[in-house]
């Protein structure tokens, strides 16, 4: 008697899982996954995920890592010719795009890295970039907080999408400047895209003149600020 053939690839791995469970929450949100709802579109029992991931916590975690993974961190390695001014609003428009991708995700990679790897390189490589550019620790460390407070926060949500696109909603004789707020919908992609885009510039700019003091101060005393 033929004994039966293996698999030639295991029925469940990590990715796979990371996958399914990333595809779900993309469709569906946050509270569509469950490990009994996981286990049922990866066609294996519940248990069976729990060779691989102790929790569900543990697989959003995975997931959310994967999205961290995508960022574009080139910008930030030593050799790169860029500025860290033009390095950070590269990283800030990649960081939107991952996060733009995975709307779903984003109140979990709100809360920061905690023990995920690549979202442990994001913060390494921001911090790390701009020390070297100059910044001081401390200044450093509130950049890479700002920068996230800024991306992911325009991410949580549309601005345009807030309004309804009835014009009745707005009476003018309550809300005389909203006279044009029902048609900020319609044109949803180009009003977020240039609140973006204004505020990173502005953003930016701030930075630069605090910059361009710290250099200012390091240059007349001769040392360096903590």
């Amino acid at each position: 008697m033929c004994a039966m053939a293996r698999p030639r690839k295991p029925l469940l791995s990590r990715d796979r899982i990371v996958e399914t469970a990333g595809r779900l929450v993309d469709e569906e949100g946050l509270d569509a996954l469950s490990t009994r709802r996981l286990a049922a579109e990866l066609g294996v029992s519940g248990p069976s995920l729990y060779n691989h991931f102790r929790t569900k916590d543990e697989i959003l975690d995975a997931v959310a890592d994967a999205v961290s993974a995508k960022i574009d961190l080139s910008m930030f390695d030593p050799d790169d010719p860029r500025d860290w001014r033009t390095a950070l609003h590269d990283w800030a428009l990649s960081y939107r795009a991952a996060l733009a991708d995975h709307p779903h995700l984003v109140p979990l990679l709100a809360r920061g890295p905690g023990r995920r790897p690549a979202g442990l390189k994001v913060a390494d490589a921001v911090f790390g970039a701009m020390v070297r550019a100059g910044w001081p620790p401390a200044q450093a460390t509130h950049i890479g907080a700002l920068m996230r407070y800024f991306v992911t926060g325009s991410a949580l949500g549309s601005f345009a999408r807030g309004f309804v696109d009835d014009e009745s909603a707005y009476d003018p004789a309550d809300y005389p400047h909203l006279g044009q707020a029902h048609r900020l919908a319609e044109h949803r992609e180009k009003v977020d895209e240039g609140a973006f885009t204004t505020g990173l510039r502005a953003l930016l700019d701030g930075l630069g003149a605090q910059y361009e003091k710290h250099e200012k101060h390091v240059h007349v005393s001769g040392g360096t600020e903590a």
